[in-house]
């Protein structure tokens, strides 16, 4: 009988301290342990696997992974890509195939690694393996999402940021995100550095392109939709909730479906508020009903709900600024906002994106610690240049898709007072409108 020596796998976690958008993550604070002991312990789990270690730079990385127990090996810091720098590991470490698992992915799933390791030890002719999930075709959209193709037996024809497949006469079609994990072959990483760089490569800025020109094979296994990474402080604090119990893994999916739309439903299901430093809110469906009146001189009219405008001073009076933009300009709004003492605001705005960072700028805030609430189409711009995105319970299913949580309650009903009380909670200041001892301190500068 003959006896079948099953393949030994380590399992690589590259962890950079320099990060242009989150200096020293892989240190970075999840529930009283750095981020990176979190992926290793994931990737321990995994079955079948001859050793984890962690690949590194810095040695402050170095220092925290050997406190928790763990292996690690330094590495040359001027790798151009990831690959480059497992290829210097597999100097130092034995194995027969090597999982490259990056190490701002927490919440990467162990049974995923598993059935990537698990395909490569059974067919020695797959070279290179990786991961994929479906996305919506909105989502595909998104050049962030990497998206590839298929054969037939699972190989990968094509990885790019556009669309694709492209579909000419605007059927359906099924979209495949690529997820970032790799196991490959000791022969193919030992060759990487004879590739050249090909011309699609360096247009797509996508480092697997190089192996896919120089004929190697990249087997794609289908996964069920995977949790966030960690690229920003606001996607830290999103995984710091989920690991905490309260959000969701994964975001409301494309489809106009009631219980889908539930799922970001509620305070227990939104991202964390802790950092919110600003509130930038649409008019039109949000503040108001989205109703428009004219009166006989002309003038528009509309419909404002008093606990909206509680909201908004309860927050500024508890250190949240504000911010309101809109695409309209009239007196009624502008006497409105008199009323509620916002001075910070762009009105008759075309280019919502452009708006949010001139108000970001005005108050000195980032990006990641603002929120914008919208409740439409138009709105979908300044949702990308906010941190965080939140909508109302009226808005259309694909925007209600691209927003970070959804609000229980109806534009004009209450659900920028919804949002207000919420980050005032998570930031430790509910004090401020469940108590009349903490409502008597702020009742100079409250107005509805």
């Amino acid at each position: 009988m003959l006896n079948v020596v099953s393949p030994t796998v380590a399992i690589v976690i590259p962890a950079r301290y320099g990060s242009t958008r989150l200096p020293g993550k892989p240190l970075a604070d999840i529930l009283g342990k750095p981020m990176v002991q979190h992926v290793y312990e994931r990737a321990m789990q995994v079955p079948g696997v001859t050793q984890v270690v962690v690949a590194t730079d810095d040695e402050r990385v170095r220092a925290a992974v050997h406190a928790f127990g763990g292996s690690c090996v330094m590495t040359s810091p001027d790798h151009p890509s990831g690959t480059d720098r497992l290829a210097e590991v597999m100097e130092q470490v034995e194995a027969d195939i090597y999982v490259n698992l990056q190490g701002d992915e927490p919440l990467v799933r162990p049974k995923d690694i598993a059935l990537l390791v698990s395909n490569m030890a059974a067919s020695s002719t797959i070279q290179v393996g990786t991961l994929c999930h479906r996305i919506s075709a909105s989502d595909a959209d998104n050049p962030n999402n990497v998206k590839l193709v298929q054969a037939e037996n699972g190989d990968a024809l094509y990885f790019s940021r556009a669309k694709v497949p492209f579909s000419r006469d605007g059927d359906e079609v099924p979209y495949l995100k690529h997820v970032g994990i790799y196991a490959y072959r000791r022969e193919v990483l030992a060759a990487y550095g004879q590739y050249s760089q090909p011309m699609m490569e360096h247009a797509e800025k996508l480092e697997q392109l190089r192996l896919l020109s120089a004929g190697i094979r990249i087997r794609a296994f289908e996964v069920d939709e995977a949790g966030p990474g960690v690229d920003t402080p606001a996607c830290l604090e999103r995984v710091r909730g989920i690991l905490g119990g309260g959000v969701p893994a994964t975001k409301v999916s494309d489809t106009n479906n009631s219980s889908s739309s539930a799922a970001l439903r509620g305070t227990a299901g939104w991202p964390s508020l802790n950092g919110v430093r600003l509130v930038i809110t649409d008019v039109d469906g949000v503040l108001t009903d989205g109703g428009i009146y004219y009166d006989e001189t002309g003038e528009c009219l509309k419909r404002f709900h008093v606990r909206d405008g509680l909201g908004i001073r309860l927050l500024e009076e508890g250190g949240v600024r504000v911010a309101v933009l809109s695409g309209r300009d009239s007196p009624t709004l502008r006497k409105r906002l008199a009323d509620l003492g916002v001075s910070v605001y762009k009105l008759g705005v075309k280019d919502k994106f452009s708006a949010c960072h001139e108000l970001m700028a005005e108050v000195g805030v980032i990006a990641e610690t603002t929120v914008f609430v919208g409740d439409d189409s138009i709105d979908l711009p300044a949702f990308a240049a906010c941190g965080l995105s939140f909508t109302v319970a009226d808005a259309p299913y694909y925007v209600k898709a691209k927003a970070s949580a959804v609000l229980s309650l109806k534009g004009g009903h209450g659900a920028l007072r919804e949002l207000a009380d919420a980050i005032l909670s998570a930031q430790g200041k509910s004090h401020i409108f469940d108590s009349a001892e903490g409502f008597g301190t702020i009742m100079a500068g409250a107005v509805q």
